[in-house]
């Protein structure tokens, strides 16, 4: 009889250092200690929630990886029901060991007793890794997230705003077209 050396548990408060450890990438900017204060929140709403629970994996009795999985819907406009499996991470000298697999096998579970039919997740778009996992567990893509910041979008927006022309000249866009316009039009010379 084999035993596997992976087990899961809810996460408690003591877990929130690893937590922040384990998902520092995906926590807002800000220093260790205010990671730490957020996830003991996460952890105690979560604890508290019908709709939340923070899974931690652990290997030997070690934590190992973790994920938040949470009751939502699949969008602000889809309506249909989901377990988002959210920050499913695992330490990098853990992998290739079961860890990720019986993370995402928590979130297919807690769906089938909730009795609901989709199960939805995230992995950044640098993380090959994470992505290829994801796609062999069937998981495709439902939409890309796109991100900047608040200052960034409001440059650009700017930048690509149309000018108003006050002296009655046109846009260049329509100068150009105009011009492409008249040389398909004249004979060739010569």
């Amino acid at each position: 009889m084999s035993r596997t050396a992976v087990s899961l548990r809810e996460a408690r408060i003591d877990d929130a250092p690893f937590l922040a450890g384990l998902w520092s990438d995906t926590l807002r900017r800000a220093d260790r200690q205010e990671h730490v204060a957020d996830l003991e929140i996460i952890i105690k709403n979560a604890a508290e929630s019908s709709e939340q629970r923070v899974v931690v994996a652990e290997y030997d009795g070690e934590p190992a990886g973790a994920v938040l999985l949470r009751v939502d819907t699949l969008g602000p406009l889809d309506l249909e029901p989901c377990v988002q499996a959210v920050a499913p991470h695992v330490l990098a000298g853990a992998r290739r060991k079961g860890i990720g697999r019986m993370l995402m096998d928590a979130a297919v579970t807690w769906a089938e007793d909730l009795g609901i039919g989709s199960v939805a997740t995230a992995a950044p778009a640098n993380s090959r890794h994470g992505n290829r996992f994801m796609a062999r567990l069937s998981l495709g893509p439902l939409a890309v997230v796109r991100v900047s910041s608040t200052h960034a979008v409001r440059a650009k927006l700017t930048a690509q705003t149309p000018r108003k022309r006050t002296n009655g000249g046109r846009p260049v866009r329509q100068v150009l077209a105009a011009r492409r316009s008249l040389r398909h039009t004249q004979p060739p010379a010569g």
